[in-house]
């Protein structure tokens, strides 16, 4: 059953008072080994194209953008290339790739990009209130929309909350705006409980691009 508002409001607010349990690592150390990232390194050629050699991703705000990749929780990458595989997820270029992977060389290729470092991406251009607002909604939400702060659900300075909340500091800009509209019109369902889609129908445009150019913008930890 979905979350009422009551219900999301609230669960933001525990998490943003400091509720959560502390964030797991990006990678499990009893799952991870030099084996699984050499064959992951050797899947990710059909990867490359697309999210780039070290991972970063790429920018493309007039066209099909696609993830950093490096450094992100090796389980949220398996449980994406397996929503792409299954259907769950809708992609048409994803569809294709994940398809042809089977269920380790799915972890294999996930323990490769969560073991890369985390390269820097170039942030879009925007003005200082657009990052103003950005940082509102990334930090504090907009209680009067019912909009509920990114860190409340993507942890403390939105470093990512496990396998369900991916980092979104660092992220390409333009793949974060493509994944709101995504929650926004239906096109994309796998999120916990329906709380994407909640949040991205209360976004306007400009929220959209606000959020996106700020978390673009903020640093990386390196997950221990």
């Amino acid at each position: 059953m979905r979350y009422s508002l009551v219900r999301l409001i609230r669960a933001g607010a525990w998490v943003a008072g400091g509720w959560t349990l502390a964030l797991p690592s990006a990678m499990a150390a009893d799952t991870i080994n030099a084996e699984a990232i050499a064959r992951g390194k050797t899947v990710s050629a059909t990867c490359v194209a697309c999210h780039q050699a070290n991972g970063a991703g790429m920018n493309l705000p007039q066209g099909e953008s696609w993830p950093r990749l490096a450094g992100l929780n090796r389980d949220y990458m398996i449980a994406q290339l397996k929503a792409f595989k299954d259907g769950t997820r809708k992609n048409a270029s994803m569809v294709a790739f994940a398809s042809m992977l089977n269920d380790e060389q799915i972890a294999d290729v996930a323990s490769y990009y969560a073991s890369l470092p985390v390269p820097e991406i170039t942030p879009v251009a925007a003005d200082a209130a657009l990052l103003k607002r950005g940082e509102q909604l990334a930090l504090q939400g907009d209680w009067e929309r019912y909009i509920v702060s990114c860190k409340s659900c993507h942890g403390p300075g939105n470093q990512g909350n496990g396998a369900d909340f991916p980092v979104l500091a660092g992220q390409q800009p333009a793949y974060i705006v493509q994944q709101i509209q995504a929650w926004k019109n239906g096109t994309r369902i796998n999120d916990p409980q329906g709380l994407m889609a909640s949040i991205a129908k209360r976004l306007d445009d400009n929220d959209t691009q606000a959020v996106a150019a700020w978390l673009a913008q903020q640093p990386v930890q390196e997950q221990k």
